[in-house]
Order: C-alpha cells, then structure tokens, then sequence
C-alpha cells in the first residue's frame, strides 16, 4: 500500500501536475523515444501526431492522481488500459521504461518545483499502479493462452475473404494458417493486426470484431482513412489493408482483447446499441451474437452514417430487423444523397437526439452501448444525460480523456 506521505504529498501536488499535463507527457513521449526506440513499436504514430495519445495519458495521469486514495474508483480504467496493452504486447519488463522517463519529463516540466521528496512520491505513486497492471496484464495473458484455440503474441492467419462494404469500409475474413482451433471472444472485443509497413515497420493496429462471436472466422471491417498528407502517419495501415491485402495473403494477428463487452447470454434487460460511423462494428458484433444466444432479446439498433455510399451493413441492419419483432433498428443519414430517401435506404434524416432517443427507445430501462468518432461520442453522452440515464447503465468506446466525452 502507498505510505500516508506519498498520497499526502501526490494530493497537494495534483493541481500543479493538472495544469501541465499536456506538456509534461508531450515531453514524456520525446524522452521515451529518444532514449528508448524499441519502444516506439507499441505506439500509433497517428494518435501521436495528432495529440490524442498525449491528451489520454494526461487525463489518465490526473485521474490517477486525484483519486491517489481511492484506487478502486480507477478500476475500470485499469481494465481497458490493461486490455489495450495486452493487445500490444507490453510486459512488465516495459514499466521501468515507462517510469524512469516520466519522472524524467516531470523533473524537465516542473523544474525546481519537482523536489527530491515529490520525485520519491510520484515514483511511490508509479510503482504501486505498475504492479497492478502487471498483475492483471499478467493473469489476462494467462487467459488467452489456456483458452482453447488461444495464443500469446502473433499468429499467422489466412485472408479467406475480402468484401466492400460500403464505398470506404472493407471486411476481411480470417482464418488461421495452422486450420486450429480459434479460441471464442466476446462480442465487443478487438484483434490485433501486425503489418510490416515500410513506414511503421510491425506497426500494431487495433480493429473491432464485427461479426457474431459463434463464426469459424475472425471478421474485421475496416474504414479507408483519409491521408491528410504523404509523410503523415494517419490512414497508413488502413490504406495498406484494402490496396495491398488481398483474399489468400497471409497476416499476424494478436488474440481478442477489450473491455466494451456484452454476455449474450446474460441479457435480461432492454439493449439499445447506438453506432456512429465505423464505431458500427463492434456493436454489430454484439447484436448478432445477442440474436444468436437469446432470440427473444429486446434489441434496438440505431446506425448514423453519412449517406448510402459510405453506409456499412445496410443488408445485415435489415437482415437484423427480420430476426423478430423484438428486434428494431433505425437508420439516419445526415448528408443523404438523392434518393436515399425516396428509396427507403434510410429511415428519417439529420442527428441522433434527445427526442429521437426519447420517442424511439426503452430509455427508463435499457442497457445502452455506443461507440463512434469524437463528436458523435459527446453527442449521445450529452443525450443520456439529458434523459436521466444511469451512468452504469451506459457503455461506450472512446479513445482519450473521458473528460472531453463528459465535458463537451
């Protein structure tokens, strides 16, 4: 357990470290890459780039520090940040990196202000919260490895199949090289993809499982992402997958991962899955696999997509709606094109709102799942609020400070 010094001293530093946790972990990140590259393998270099990596760990920082007394407020945090790093493969020979360089940063940040006693605090502080997420990250790969089926690290698996899904969002169909077995995930969760780019050699990529969790297949749906510039880092590996991947290549994968998970079959109450954009697929995953385990399921399924060029899973949205009356889905466009309308491609136009949810939903009762881009994300926060929906009855995917999510 921490001493009653080092939670004294991170509590009256916390202000201070708050003001400047962009910087201190912008400057984290230099320290660490310059002293250690071999670690750079673990990190998108588009979420670098454009200051969302830096943005997480901050509030993550912050979070750690203010509840520096209470850790178990942080659990479910640990839990996603556990998964994420299992999926990326961080042992715990990486924490010393880790914490050797962002001591480093806050000494370089802080300066004078960073005594010898507040270092002996916060590297305290570091420790402690190190060896719990060794201990679960520990025990999580453990699980996959005993998993039937299951690995650690990569495994080969073969494009069996390659599908366009809308204009922009392309499905691959994985199986494993070695025909084994593969081991069950939940719906919800994510794999790995490892792809040998000559811009970001071995660089890991994160993409939800999009299909029911009962296929002999692995199926992940990937968005074409735009490439704002030649020399950046954004949209490479997506880019790479649907011009330079085809049916019968061969990719490594790492096993399942995430928290953003449902139990087909422990639904009891009124599911509603609301997806914006690409955040589609993993709540596609869940519906299917929901209406598999448990037919009799309430599910409502609500997509917000662009237009029907860039719509993914319109047939499976409406093979969706034939499963039962139980079952009720709603498309929106907010930039439809000539005859969306006209055609029945969608069912009403504009945003997702309050009044939608409140009209279209079993809101009083209801678990909800949302996932999507950033403002879509802050728009449904906003609107549950609005509805008076229990916090622990709301589950959504959201990479950064969940501070922009509440705070919007």
């Amino acid at each position: 357990m921490l001493s009653e010094k080092t939670i004294r001293i991170v509590k009256e530093i916390t202000p201070l470290v708050a003001a400047n946790a962009e910087t201190i972990t912008r400057r984290f990140y230099e320290r660490m890459f310059e002293a250690n590259p071999e670690v750079k393998v673990f990190f998108n270099q588009a979420h670098q780039h454009t200051g969302g990596q830096q943005k997480a760990l901050a509030g993550a920082i912050c979070a750690y520090f203010t509840h520096i007394d209470n850790p178990a407020v942080l659990m479910p945090a640990v839990e996603l940040i556990a998964q994420k790093h299992v999926s990326l493969g961080i042992k715990a020979e990486h924490y010393p990196i880790v914490g050797s360089n962002l001591l480093g940063a806050i000494g370089d940040v802080m300066g004078d202000a960073a005594t010898p006693e507040i270092v002996e605090a916060v590297g305290e502080a570091y420790g402690f919260l190190a060896d719990i997420f060794i201990g679960r990250e520990g025990a999580i790969y453990e699980e996959q490895a005993s998993a039937p089926g299951g690995w650690n690290g990569t495994r080969t698996f073969v494009v069996a199949k390659k599908v366009p899904e809308s204009d922009i969002v392309t499905s691959f169909y994985l199986k494993p090289e070695d025909e084994g077995p593969l081991p069950p995930f939940k719906p919800g969760q994510y794999i790995t993809v490892h792809i040998d780019h000559p811009h970001t050699p071995t660089s890991p990529r994160n993409y939800s499982l999009s299909d029911c969790a009962s296929q002999p297949h692995y199926r992940i749906s990937v968005k074409r992402e735009e490439r704002l510039a030649a020399d950046a880092p954004d949209g490479l590996i997506s880019n790479h997958l649907h011009d330079g991947i085809e049916e019968g290549h061969t990719i490594q994968l790492g096993p399942p991962c995430g928290e953003f998970t449902v139990d087909p079959n422990e639904v009891a109450k009124p599911v509603v899955l609301i997806a914006g954009g690409i955040g589609v697929t993993p709540l596609l995953s869940m519906a299917k696999s929901i209406i598999h385990a448990n037919p009799d399921a309430q599910i409502t399924f609500i997509q917000a997509a662009r237009n029907s060029k860039v719509q993914a899973f319109a047939d499976e949205l409406r093979n969706l709606s034939q499963a039962g009356s139980n079952v009720r889905t709603k498309v929106i466009y907010d930039a439809p094109l000539p005859g969306d309308v006209e055609d029945g491609k969608c069912d009403g136009t504009g945003f997702v709102t309050t009044d939608l949810l409140r009209d279209w939903t079993p809101f009083a009762d209801a678990d909800f799942y949302f996932c999507g881009p950033k403002p879509f994300m802050q728009n449904m926060h906003a609107c549950l609020q609005e509805l008076g929906v229990d916090e622990h009855r709301v589950r959504y995917e959201f990479f950064g400070p969940k501070e922009e999510l509440v705070t919007a």
